[in-house]
């Protein structure tokens, strides 16, 4: 993703300023709790809006049934990502890229397997990205954000929903933040992963995505 000198700036300001937040009044990061400050509402997205994500605050997960029994779960990281508001604050675009190469399973074995041409193939494919060049707003609240999805070269189309939204004034950085949990349910094997499904694996795999995205204006 390219962006503009000012909102490289932006984001390098934004990333100073939640790392001297997440470590002021502290020796060491083992021993950071959060401040006893309430957070304050902060109404809905503004218009005119940029928002750029939090990667400390944003992943993905997913779920995928395991021979009918248990549920298999990973979690990746998110790189980098903008939120733009436009001027009736009823929609927006959306563009994130994730580190797909940053999954997570719990299970070291098995976060190889992932990684491996057989699942995700991180050494050609390394990042994941959702664009979206719309967003449904509905007073306040997100209420869904239909993309597209582009993993290991492919791009299909995704609908995220949102099962949760809000936004609040961070005390930490004086900042409006937006965020939410949204849930989509995809079948992997139009991106191509195909592995196991002959022999216990489900297709259809449940995507949980949180996202936090801070105004970069003051």
């Amino acid at each position: 993703m390219t962006y503009p000198a000012t909102a490289v700036k932006t984001k390098l300001i934004l990333a100073a300023l939640l790392s001297a937040a997440a470590f002021s009044g502290t020796a060491t990061a083992q021993e950071y709790t959060a401040p006893p400050v309430a957070v304050k509402p902060a109404g809905g997205p503004k218009k005119n809006a940029n928002y750029v994500v939090d990667p400390t605050h944003t992943f993905v997960m997913y779920e995928m049934g395991h021979y009918g029994t248990t549920t298999n779960r990973g979690r990746f990281s998110t790189k980098d990502g903008s939120v733009q508001i436009d001027g009736t604050g009823t929609s927006g675009k959306v563009d994130i890229t994730m580190d797909i190469s940053s999954i997570n399973t719990g299970v070291d074995l098995l976060n190889r397997h992932v990684q491996s041409k057989d699942f995700f193939n991180v050494a050609e494919f390394p990042t994941g990205r959702f664009v979206a060049d719309r967003i449904d707003i509905s007073g306040d609240k997100v209420v869904d954000v239909p993309g597209t999805l582009t993993l290991m070269g492919q791009t299909k189309p995704v609908t995220l929903k949102a099962v949760r939204f809000n936004c609040y004034l961070s005390p930490l950085i004086n900042r409006q933040v937006c965020g939410g949990d949204f849930e989509t349910t995809v079948e992997r094997s139009d991106w191509g992963i195909t592995w196991g499904l002959n022999f216990g694996f489900e297709n259809k795999v449940k995507l949980l995505v949180q996202v936090e995205a801070v105004n970069v204006q003051p």
